[in-house]
């Protein structure tokens, strides 16, 4: 077996600063921030800072206990408690961190990091940035090489915004993510002036059908719009705006449910907990100019865009269709 010198020797090197991943190695530095888990799954976030303690209802921790240590150790507290010390991974950051907005779930923003393609170098545009939880994945992924550009309309959540993915990514002396560009306005607005054409667009916001054109003159070729909505009537109306501007694929929409499992021995079941609906995703891909998609040869069901249907509809539906109503 080898001896400690040697495997401190074969220990990886910290990430490069100029990878801007928001992750190190080796031992915990002053300033970083750290996630003790006590017995009962209770986690507690916070920046280390020599001579600090850290107190809970199991008594304090000194900070100076866990600075210098590799991450991955249990720490006693003064009264008894056990907590377990690692930095904090990024899907585990986000659902804790401050909030001026609702957050995107680490399983949405994984799906649309995937779904959407986001490579390194992209050039992505976010709108709204909430409180920047999307931000940071899309961030890591594009790496310092690419660009995400995200439009916030209120100043209070882009401030805290800010904070958070500074926060993430310990951006020094100040300073932000060197692929981010952070802008107050709203997208259907300021998007046009941009000046360039982008890869990708992600869409977090209340009425992303009033957007379809601007984002038609956005994207590139081949480029993918991604939008993330909440309700049932908002995915009808954006899907069929999309459908209907006849510029892009036909959207794909869907949701993911994540449910966690219990095991031990032969007790294997289903958990208590699942993060069940939290958005609906639609992915389109943008038609090269004076281009359009294959229509679906599928007839629509009875009624779906008849006389009891108010919302935008395809091009080049049959007469008959227009005339059903849902309940025939």
């Amino acid at each position: 077996m080898p001896d400690r010198e040697t495997i401190d020797a074969a220990a990886l090197p910290d990430v490069p600063t100029e990878a801007w991943s928001g992750v190190h190695r080796g031992p915990l530095r002053e300033g970083e921030w750290v996630r003790l888990t006590d017995q009962k799954g209770r986690r507690h976030n916070f920046a280390l800072a020599a001579g600090k303690r850290f107190f809970s209802n199991r008594g304090h921790i000194e900070h100076d206990e866990l600075i210098g240590r590799e991450e991955g150790f249990t720490v006693p507290s003064s009264a008894g408690g056990e907590y377990l010390v690692f930095r904090p991974l990024l899907s585990e950051f986000v659902v804790s961190m401050p909030r001026g907005a609702a957050v995107v779930y680490p399983k949405d923003a994984a799906q649309i990091v995937a779904m959407a393609d986001i490579f390194p170098g992209a050039r992505v545009v976010e709108a709204g940035v909430g409180s920047g939880a999307l931000t940071c994945s899309l961030l890591r992924a594009v790496g310092p090489w690419g660009r995400v550009t995200s439009f916030e309309r209120r100043e209070e959540f882009a401030d805290v915004a800010r904070k958070n993915v500074n926060q993430f990514f310990s951006a020094p002396d100040g300073q932000t993510h060197p692929a981010w560009d952070l802008r107050l306005g709203d997208l259907q607005e300021e998007l046009p002036g941009l000046g360039e054409k982008v890869d990708r667009i992600i869409l977090d916001m209340l009425a992303p059908w009033e957007c379809v054109d601007a984002v038609a003159d956005a994207l590139t070729p081949g480029g993918i719009v991604v939008a993330y909505v909440a309700t049932t009537t908002q995915l009808s109306r954006y899907v069929e705006t999309v459908r209907a501007h006849g510029g892009f694929t036909d959207p794909q929409p869907w949701e993911s449910l994540v449910r966690d499992w219990h095991v031990e021995g032969l007790a294997v079941r289903p958990g208590h907990k699942m993060i069940g609906h939290t958005a609906f995703l639609v992915t389109a891909r943008r038609m090269a100019p004076g281009e359009t998609a294959p229509r679906k040869k599928r007839r629509p069901a009875p009624g779906a865009y008849g006389v009891d249907y108010t919302g935008p509809r395809p091009a080049d539906l049959p007469p008959q269709v227009l005339e059903e109503r849902l309940d025939d």
